[in-house]
């Protein structure tokens, strides 16, 4: 059985939805019930058993890692990748980390929140040749449904994944068990683009053609990505139980 030790989360975006004239946090620290944003993914993949951690950084870089070294401290061993193109989509962010992880790995992104029992249900079940990634099928609980990233399913598998899909079954959560060959997808990807730019959702569709992708449900569990104001005031009401209990 694979074991996963490894994590990358992308944080290299500047946050320019969810931050104001008023607010000058950067992103992953937006106080959510009085803590930073990213501290709940870094207690979740502690207990997740992760040993390294890689984080991808771009806007306002330097500053980004000096909070980020205060706040992990010593309790799980980070490295700091820096993407120069942070401007460009996600794909490029997580290109950045290619040649640092080595095997299957954790991928998240740095402004979403998950319950605990999400990541133990992908890692339980994950297989290490594919793409595995974590959806939701409760499609009438999704806070805003127009945004989020719509995928179509057929046995297990993504036949085909993006924000404007008129058919579609699930929603990708943002967290995924990946395979190092998503790195060869991205490449493919990127130099597929006119722009020398790439998506993830972009080596989703590749690799889904190659039938090397698995959706594995949550079932009940909760998850919220925060990217706007009335997302955060979303996330704060239903964590409010969550951290209770």
């Amino acid at each position: 059985m694979s074991v996963v030790s490894e994590a990358v989360i992308l944080m290299a975006g500047q946050g320019s939805r969810l931050r104001d004239s008023e607010n000058n946090f950067l992103k992953p620290f937006a106080p959510v019930l009085g803590r930073p944003l990213i501290s709940y993914t870094l207690d979740l993949l502690a207990c997740a058993g992760i040993e390294r951690l890689y984080l991808v950084v771009g806007y306002q870089s330097e500053q980004m890692i000096t909070q980020l070294q205060q706040l992990i401290g010593s309790r799980i061993h980070a490295s700091y990748i820096e993407n120069r193109d942070w401007r460009k989509q996600n794909g490029i962010s997580l290109l950045a980390a290619a040649g640092h992880v080595r095997g299957p790995f954790l991928l998240t992104m740095g402004d979403h929140l998950f319950d605990n029992a999400i990541v133990n249900r992908l890692l339980d079940s994950f297989d290490p040749q594919l793409l595995n990634m974590a959806v939701d099928r409760k499609l009438d609980s999704i806070f805003d449904l127009h945004d989020a990233m719509k995928v179509r399913t057929r046995k297990n598998g993504v036949i085909d994944i993006g924000k404007n899909l008129g058919n579609y079954d699930a929603i990708d959560i943002g967290l995924f068990v990946s395979p190092v060959e998503i790195f060869t997808y991205l490449g493919k990807a990127k130099s597929a683009s006119n722009q020398g730019d790439c998506s993830l959702t972009d080596a989703v569709r590749l690799m889904a053609a190659d039938g090397k992708t698995q959706v594995i449900e949550i079932g009940d569990t909760w998850w919220q990505d925060v990217d706007t104001p009335g997302a955060l005031r979303y996330a704060e009401k239903n964590l409010t139980p969550l951290v209770r209990s």
